[in-house]
């Protein structure tokens, strides 16, 4: 007898409904051969500080309890708002675990999904409950839930010990992110008496949009100049845009440059065209799905996410938690009979086998996301999932179209007497071909009809430019920096549209682990933050609130680096523990030292509540309190000082010299609400702090 344990009851279902003819009990299905039971996500989580030997106290934190470093990792059942053991947890667990104990089941089916976190989750289920250690343990792992998948899963089970790479990678990451988050998140709440949540993720997430943000802000806008013209030559508009750029004080120069180019010919000197096929787009991997659905239908990761993983477990999709783009060469015969059944309901498909589709250097542990033979009646799905399904559909028939899109392309080059060389590039769109069913890429313009030694009318004047603020972060942009947060943010738009985009860089900075968070934990670490009010999202655009630019600045002040810098070693060593080249214990180890450095550094600031000095004006203490130092008086007293003045922290060396003395030393980095650096010093006279300037 084979015991089945899904991740999920809708797994269960799927799997009963793959297997045919069995019987429902209480918690689980079974007939001759098979026990299908299942879980609802994580029956257990780590525990915590306080359930470790030694660290027994009244429920508060503080600081006697941290850091704490577990020598061994303990896993409790997941507990109620009563910070009771769940009871229906509880007893799901309890039915698993006599199933799974039986004498005539010899073998025990992890079919968590199929990933790091699926696989910790059944695997922890097993360690808990399974009294006879040395039954067979095997992996079920489904790309997708259809009925053929499924049986062809259970013919294919391949023993445990074959994921213990992929289990350990899981319990790295879980380990990693709990001596983050519950050491820090401590540290820093009792530091600054405010809850912070500090996680491995959370944190750089939030910063990369607070860092975006203050740019905006902090921006000022200058003035330039360029010089352009647009005139009519054979009937046509002709734009000529100079890649020269004059400061605001250079207006003269420019105009001297536009007369030299007005008294020069303007003589198109080279004119090229050719007919071409232009590629279409990869398939999705659940990032440039996410990116996709944000863009053009303001649909949040969450909600994608949600709507993508649906339709994964009803059947019509396959795994979307991927971050690639291609396809298994194993997957041949698959996607065969997608195209097959594609086919059949009126779209132009056949196979193709391309690189560009096909290459397993390029895939990680899925493949991209596509349908699966099996099709939904668009009458069964809610507006939302038609829209999803949809969008990877018509991007699968893009891909796989048997049509090709042919364009003529040309280019124009035109020399402004011995000055200046102008390139105009532009398309058009002769045999529709796959842009029947997804929309190019390409922004080339339709040019104006030029030919070789015609003379072009061009009057070049002077424009006043403005230099623009970096934009905010949107679901695309961010998810972008996520995958590779040290690879310049540029849009992957190819000017000659038959060659290849070059996306080396890009898995290769996936592989090693340098992305922030995963196709699988992202989503839900952004909307976590959203939750915590630390970001917010309008349409499809990320925005820092006041909460989130406090977590920064405080983490900052506290010296709690958690940037992507140190995210991504983290990361790295993930995937090391994934390739067996370090130990969970190695990893654990790093993070356990990244902590240590903050920890030593904690009598450097004072916490909140510490007294820190006597107001000179009353008498009382003056103490930390959120946003200043002040009086604990402050209601009658009405003294104090602000943590920030003209964007510089104050520091409590500079707080000290003031309070004493009435005046401090020069101050370098003050901002001015023109954006202008300046130096001053602070006096203090009336309970006001002035400016004094050298």
């Amino acid at each position: 007898m084979k015991a089945i344990i899904a991740e999920k009851p809708s797994l269960a279902r799927n799997i009963v409904a793959a297997i045919g003819n069995m019987k429902q009990q209480q918690g689980y299905y079974i007939n001759d051969e098979y026990i299908v039971t299942y879980v609802f996500g994580h029956l257990f989580t780590l525990a915590d500080i306080e359930d470790y030997h030694g660290y027994e106290g009244d429920g508060k934190w503080s600081m006697k309890n941290i850091p704490c470093y577990p020598d061994t990792f303990k896993f409790n059942l997941k507990k109620d708002a009563t910070k009771q053991v769940d009871k229906g947890i509880e007893k799901q667990f309890n039915i698993i675990k006599s199933l799974i104990n039986r004498d005539d089941v010899d073998n025990i089916i992890n079919a968590g999904d199929a990933d790091r976190e699926g696989e910790v989750i059944v695997r922890l289920i097993i360690i808990n409950a399974l009294e006879d250690k040395n039954k067979l343990k095997t992996r079920l792992w489904l790309p997708d839930q259809t009925p053929e998948t499924i049986k062809e899963g259970l013919s294919d089970l391949k023993e445990d010990k074959e994921y213990d790479n992929l289990a350990n990678e899981g319990f790295a990451r879980t380990y990693i992110d709990w001596l983050y988050g519950v050491n820090l998140t401590r540290y820093a709440t009792l530091k600054t008496g405010t809850l912070l949540r500090v996680g491995r993720v959370i944190v750089p997430i939030v910063k990369a949009i607070y860092d975006r943000d203050m740019a905006i802000r902090n921006f000022v806008s200058e003035i330039y100049y360029g010089i352009t013209s647009n005139e009519i030559t054979n009937g046509e508009y002709v734009e000529l845009n100079s890649k020269e750029k004059f400061d605001k004080n250079e207006q003269n120069k420019a105009l001297e440059l536009c007369k030299k180019y007005n008294e020069a010919d303007a003589i198109v000197t080279e004119k090229k065209q050719k007919k071409d096929s232009m590629n279409p787009p990869k398939l999705f991997s659940l990032t440039k799905l996410q990116n996709y659905l944000g863009k053009k239908y303001k649909m949040s990761m969450e909600k994608s996410l949600a709507i993508t993983q649906g339709l994964y477990e009803k059947g019509f999709l396959t795994y979307p938690r991927t971050n690639s783009e291609y396809l298994a060469v194993a997957e041949k015969d698959k996607i065969k009979k997608i195209i097959n059944n594609i086919k059949e309901i009126g779209y132009p498909v056949k196979f193709i086998d391309k690189k560009t589709i096909f290459d397993d250097s390029k895939i990680e542990s899925h493949s991209a996301l596509t349908p699966t033979y099996k099709i939904p009646d668009p009458k069964n799905l809610s507006e939302e999932e038609r829209i999803v399904y949809q969008t990877v559909f018509k991007r699968f028939v893009a891909v796989f179209c048997a049509n090709e899109c042919i364009v003529q392309k040309t280019e124009i080059k035109i020399m402004v007497g011995d000055y200046e060389e102008f390139n105009l590039k532009g398309m058009m769109i002769l045999e529709p071909g796959w842009t029947k069913y997804e929309e190019p890429n390409s922004k080339d313009k339709i040019l104006p009809n030029l030919n070789i030694g015609d003379k072009v009318n061009h009057i070049f004047k002077p424009k006043e430019k403005e230099t623009t603020p970096p934009k905010h972060y949107t679901i695309e942009t961010l998810n972008n920096y996520l995958k590779n947060p040290f690879k310049e943010d540029k849009k992957k738009l190819e000017e000659d549209t038959n060659e290849e985009i070059d996306d080396v860089e890009e898995y290769k900075a996936i592989f090693e682990g340098l992305e922030l968070g995963t196709e699988a934990t992202r989503t839900g670490i952004i909307d976590n933050a959203r939750k915590s009010k630390y970001i917010e999202l309008k349409k499809d655009v990320y925005y820092i609130l006041p909460d989130g630019e406090y977590l920064i600045e405080s983490l900052i002040h506290m010296g709690i680096s958690m940037d992507k810098y140190k995210t991504s070693e983290l990361g790295k060593a993930l995937k090391k523990v994934f390739h067996d080249e370090i130990t969970v214990d190695d990893s654990v180890k790093l993070a356990e030292k990244e902590i240590s450095e903050v920890f030593d550094k904690k009598d450097e600031t004072p916490f909140f509540g510490d007294v820190v000095g006597t107001c000179p004006y009353c008498g009382k203490n003056m103490k930390i309190t959120k946003y200043s130092y002040a009086c604990e008086d402050y209601k009658e007293c009405k003294f104090n000082i602000n943590y920030y003045i003209c964007k510089k922290y104050i520091t409590k060396d500079i707080f000290d010299k003031l309070i004493k003395d009435g005046k401090t030393d020069l101050i370098n980095g003050f901002t001015s609400k023109q954006g202008k650096e300046f130096s001053a010093m602070l006096t203090l006279e009336n309970k006001k702090i002035n400016f004094l300037f050298k």
